[in-house]
C-alpha cells in the first residue's frame, strides 16, 4: 500500500451497532455491506461473530457476497473467539481478523486482572492464532489513550514481530485531544523499532466532539488508516463520521497529502440507507450529509453563491451524493422513469424482484399523494419492513375517532403469529389512542423511550416518518414507519420496534 493512501475502515456493522436500538439483522447487514462496497470502502467490519449465532451468521453472509473491499472480523485475545471470526471469515475474498486486549493500568488490574507481562504474551498468543487464518491480522490495544506509552511500545512491537499487520490505536472513552492524540501516533511511530512493518490506524470515540478532529490529527502524524462509520454512528456520542474524514482530506489534499479511493458520489445513499435501517436521523445541519449542508439561507451568501459557488461553497453538494435534479414523479409514470429515477439517485436494487417490490409501493404511495419526491424514492427502497415474513405482529386495520371536547378513540385489527385480532382503546390522542390499543392486544410491557415524527418532504400530503424506541429488559429497539397518514405511521414504527424486541438476540459487545 502506498504511503500517500489513506485506508478508510468502516465499522458501522460492529461499531456503528452498538448504539442503543441500532441493531440490524443479517439482510440488513448485507444492504449496508453492499453499499460501503459500492463507496469503494477498502475494509469492512462486519462484526463480533463470536458475540452470538447472529453475529456469526452476519459475519459469514458478508464475507460470503462482498468481494472488492476486505472483510474483517472483531475477536478478543482468545483463541476460541479467534477460532469462531476465522470460520465466519472463510468464503471472503479479501479476510482480516481485528483481535484486541487492553492496556491501560485500570484495565489490565480492574477488568483483565493480568499482569503488563500477561497482556504481552496473550497479544502475541493472539496475533498467532489469527494468523492461521489470514496474514491480514489487525491488533488494537484498548484504551491506548490511558495506556502507558512505554509499556504501548513494548506491546505494539511484540505483536509487529508475532505478524500484525495493521496497529489501531483506539481512543476508547473518547478523552484525547487532537494535539496530544497526534503526538502519541508520532511518538509511536518514531519509537518503535519495527514500526515500518505495519501501518498505523486510528479508532477515536466522539465524547467530547473530536473524534474526527483526532482521527485527522493523527493522519497529519502519519496515521494511513481511519476507523470510522456512517453518519458517525456508534454507541455513546458514536465514533469518527466516514464522511467528514474523507471530504476533509479530499477537500484539504494539500494539508493531508493523502488521497483515499473513496466513491464521494455514494456517501450520501449511504447516509439514507444506514439511517433509514436504524432509524437514527441524520441532524439537518451535520455536516456533508444533513439536509442544511449546502443550504443558504443568508442574502449575503446567496448572492456570493449565485456569483460564485465557492465564494461560500468548498465542496459541490452532487460531489457527494446530492442531486440538482428534482425531477418529481407521480401516479401516471411507468417503471422505466421509475427505475430511471433510481439510477440517477445512485440506488441500486439488488434484485428484479427488489425492484418490482418498490415500484409497487411506489404506485402505493403515487394514489396517496399527487407528487413523489427523490425524498419519497429513498425511503420506499429502504422501507422493506411490510414486507417481512418473519414478523410477528401486522397491521391490519386501524380506525381512529377524535374529536373536539371528546376522547380520542382507536380501533386495531391485528395478526399475532398469524391469527387475525382486534381491540380498541382510548388516549390524550390519536396516536396514544392507537398504541395503547396495540398494547391491549400484544401486552409487551415495554418502556416508550423515544416518539419522533419527521417530514420527508414539504406539503400537507407529505409522509411522515415516525421513530420509535422501546426498551425492554435492558433490550433497546427502534421501530419506523412511514405513511401519509401519521397516526399509520406510528402504528407501523410501534409494531417495527415490537418486532424488533420479539426476534432480537441477546448480545455482549466489546468496546474499542
Amino acid at each position: 500500500m502506498s504511503s500517500d493512501h489513506l485506508i478508510i475502515f468502516d465499522t458501522t456493522l460492529r461499531d456503528g451497532e452498538q448504539s442503543p436500538g441500532a441493531s440490524m439483522t443479517r439482510d440488513e447487514k448485507l444492504r449496508i455491506a453492499r453499499q460501503l462496497e459500492r463507496m469503494r470502502v477498502d475494509v469492512i467490519e462486519a462484526g463480533f461473530p463470536a458475540a452470538s449465532n447472529g453475529d456469526f451468521e452476519s459475519v459469514q453472509a458478508v464475507a460470503n457476497a462482498i468481494r472488492n473491499s476486505t472483510v474483517c472480523g472483531l475477536a478478543r485475545a482468545l483463541e476460541r473467539d479467534i477460532e469462531r471470526a476465522g470460520e465466519a471469515l472463510a468464503g471472503a475474498t479479501s479476510a482480516r481478523i481485528h483481535t484486541f486486549i487492553a492496556t491501560s493500568p485500570i484495565h489490565m488490574e480492574k477488568k483483565l486482572r493480568m499482569s503488563p507481562e500477561q497482556v504481552i504474551e496473550q497479544a502475541v498468543k493472539a496475533v498467532g492464532w489469527a494468523r492461521k487464518f489470514t496474514d491480514d491480522v489487525e491488533f488494537s490495544p484498548e484504551d491506548a489513550g490511558r495506556s502507558d506509552p512505554d509499556f504501548l511500545c513494548r506491546v505494539l512491537e511484540a505483536v509487529i514481530d508475532a505478524g500484525a499487520r495493521t496497529l489501531n490505536i483506539p481512543d476508547t472513552v473518547g478523552y484525547s485531544l487532537p494535539g496530544q492524540f497526534g503526538e502519541l501516533i508520532r511518538s509511536l511511530r518514531e519509537r518503535i523499532p519495527n514500526a515500518d512493518k505495519a501501518i498505523f490506524s486510528v479508532h477515536c470515540h466522539n465524547d467530547l466532539g473530536l473524534a474526527v478532529a483526532n482521527s485527522l490529527s493523527a493522519v497529519l502524524n502519519g496515521a494511513r488508516q481511519v476507523e470510522c462509520t456512517i453518519n458517525g454512528l456508534g454507541e455513546r456520542a458514536g465514533n469518527a463520521a466516514l464522511e467528514e474524514v474523507v471530504m476533509a482530506v479530499r477537500t484539504r489534499s494539500n494539508v493531508f497529502g493523502c488521497t483515499t479511493r473513496i466513491d464521494a458520489t455514494q456517501i450520501v445513499p449511504a447516509s439514507r440507507l444506514v439511517s433509514g435501517i436504524t432509524g437514527f436521523a441524520v441532524q439537518p445541519n451535520k455536516a456533508i450529509v444533513g439536509a442544511n449542508a449546502f443550504a443558504h439561507e443568508s442574502g449575503i451568501h446567496q448572492d456570493g453563491v449565485l456569483k460564485h459557488r465557492e465564494t461560500y461553497e468548498i465542496m459541490r453538494a452532487e460531489d457527494v451524493g446530492w442531486t440538482a435534479n428534482k425531477m418529481v414523479l407521480g401516479k401516471h409514470s411507468g417503471r422505466n422513469a421509475f427505475r430511471s429515477r433510481l439510477k440517477e439517485l445512485n440506488i441500486v436494487l439488488e434484485s428484479e424482484e427488489a425492484l418490482n417490490a418498490a415500484f409497487a409501493r411506489f404506485k402505493e404511495l403515487a394514489d396517496k399523494k399527487h407528487e413523489i419526491f427523490d425524498e419519497d424514492l429513498q425511503l420506499l427502497v429502504t422501507d422493506e419492513r411490510a414486507a417481512s415474513a418473519g414478523d410477528v405482529y401486522k397491521l391490519v386495520s386501524l380506525r381512529v375517532c377524535s374529536e373536539t371536547g371528546e376522547i380520542p378513540q382507536a380501533e386495531v385489527v391485528l395478526t399475532v403469529h398469524g391469527t387475525e385480532k382486534s381491540a380498541s382503546a382510548k388516549g390524550s390522542g390519536p396516536v396514544d389512542a392507537t398504541l395503547r390499543a396495540i398494547e391491549v392486544l400484544v401486552e409487551s410491557h415495554a418502556q416508550l423511550q423515544l416518539y419522533s415524527v419527521n417530514s420527508i418532504t414539504t406539503g400537507t400530503d407529505a409522509q411522515g416518518e415516525v421513530t420509535v424506541r422501546l426498551s425492554k429488559d435492558g433490550r433497546i429497539v427502534n421501530g419506523q414507519g412511514a405513511d401519509t397518514d401519521i397516526v399509520v405511521a406510528s402504528a407501523e414504527a410501534y409494531l417495527d420496534a415490537l418486532n424488533g424486541l420479539y426476534n432480537q438476540l441477546e448480545r455482549a459487545h466489546p468496546q474499542i
